[in-house]
């Protein structure tokens, strides 16, 4: 840490004899330091050559499982992006380090401090993992902002950002035969560091409801969640066939249920990955009551659409349609070339073989009526379940802005904002 902004830091936040018009020295103090290190910054270099060479959607986001960094180069670029990714990897400056870290800091005010549905979501998440990281919000809190360090990024980056936790994919007008040795070439440059320790603590059983209650001058809105396995379940398949039923378009059952038929709520969706995927976490129900309806409205609606699933088989035109949209689906996915190389990355990350994407499709095949019912009863349970409600409070609450119904993709969009932060500043 440099030594202006560890002197700062020890002095601001000492409980016992600070002395403020030190404080007031050391701050100058440190952003004198931040000024004259500024005078040697190029803006945009990086973006600007990747430009320069007809590269677009230059791009990095960070989700509570993973960061992942993109770009498009014509074809004849690829030795260049090679060395040029690589050397950011080998070599990395953490210019205007504190100028960025503002940055994150406005996010989490317009994302979570500031925005009703990111402020519900945090604590309903916060709520439903008592142990297990997941609690932690992708952005941090405020109060680790304001004292996470260069150093203490530059920790960070030497533990995880390397070789052994690393996956890199390239797809368009390439040849293996040429690619490989390029590849080879510039990131055989990495040094090789250990494999970062994943061992996490595991989060116990939930044994009894949980609920969060926000009351604002917003958009009301109702939220649940049900622990699940992770991805490795045997099961997973299952997750995704659920989902598909209740969520994927205006035939979904919950879209027709209390969008169309009741005309209580403006959209209704369910969903696994909440809020991550890695480990295991939630399947998520949510509904955005229309005005003169209440949470406890949608509520009642969605569990009569859960109850629907743990007494009832879905029927054979409904299964067989999750299956053709699933298969239809993945290949819309690999449509182009940034679908392409982000799932088989994704699957290569997930499971050390690429190939899992495409046998996702078997295992959706291989899911039966008998499946759907047991998984409804297993995981649906109220003593499993996180509850999360904006009650409005106050005279002429505004609305807040709702989701697409375009289906389920869209309708998640309402709940990145504190679990991801995109954005390559």
């Amino acid at each position: 840490m440099p030594p202006t902004y560890a002197a700062y830091l020890a002095e601001r936040d000492k409980t016992v004899g600070r002395d403020n018009a030190k404080l007031k020295e050391l701050e100058k103090a440190w952003k004198d330091a931040i000024a004259e290190a500024d005078k040697y910054v190029v803006g945009n270099a990086f973006g600007k050559i990747i430009e320069q060479n007809g590269g677009e959607d230059m791009n990095a986001n960070t989700s509570y499982d993973e960061t992942a960094y993109h770009f498009s180069l014509p074809q004849n670029r690829l030795e260049l992006w090679a060395y040029l990714e690589t050397e950011r990897f080998l070599h990395p400056v953490l210019r205007e380090f504190y100028k960025e870290r503002n940055v994150v800091i406005e996010e989490r005010r317009m994302r979570t401090d500031s925005n009703p549905i990111g402020r519900l979501i945090e604590q309903f998440v916060e709520a439903a993992f008592t142990a297990h990281p997941y609690h932690r919000p992708t952005v941090g809190w405020m109060a680790d902002l304001n004292s996470f360090s260069a150093t203490d990024a530059q920790k960070f980056f030497d533990k995880y950002y390397v070789p052994s936790n690393m996956v890199v994919a390239v797809a368009g007008d390439v040849k293996p035969a040429e690619a490989l040795p390029i590849l080879e070439k510039y990131f055989g440059r990495l040094p090789a560091r250990p494999q970062p320790d994943e061992i996490t603590t595991t989060e116990p059983p939930q044994n009894a409801e949980r609920r969060v209650v926000l009351k604002d001058r917003a958009q009301p809105l109702y939220i649940e969640g049900y622990h699940r396995p992770d991805y490795h379940s045997k099961d997973d398949a299952v997750f995704d066939a659920i989902t598909d039923l209740l969520s994927q378009g205006r035939t979904s059952r919950l879209y027709r249920s209390l969008v169309r038929d009741k005309k209580i709520a403006s959209f209704s969706a369910g969903f696994s990955g909440m809020p991550g995927t890695k480990y295991p976490h939630l399947f998520a129900f949510y509904a955005f009551p229309l005005p003169g309806h209440s949470t406890k409205e949608v509520a009642d609606a969605i569990h009569v659409e859960i109850d629907k699933l743990k007494k009832e088989d879905i029927s054979d035109d409904e299964l067989k349609m999750i299956k053709t949209r699933t298969k239809a689906n993945l290949i819309r996915g690999l449509a182009d070339n940034e679908g392409l190389a982000t799932q088989l990355a994704t699957y290569q990350t997930r499971y050390g073989d690429w190939r899992e994407l495409f046998r996702s499709v078997d295992r959706i095949d291989q899911v039966s009526k008998a499946d759907i019912r047991r998984i409804a009863n297993e995981i649906f349970v109220d003593t499993n379940r996180t509850v999360g409600v904006i009650e409005t409070s106050g005279s002429g609450a505004p609305g807040g802005a709702e989701p697409s119904s375009a289906g389920p993709s869209s309708g998640e969009q309402a709940f990145n904002g504190p679990a991801d932060q995109g954005g390559a500043h």
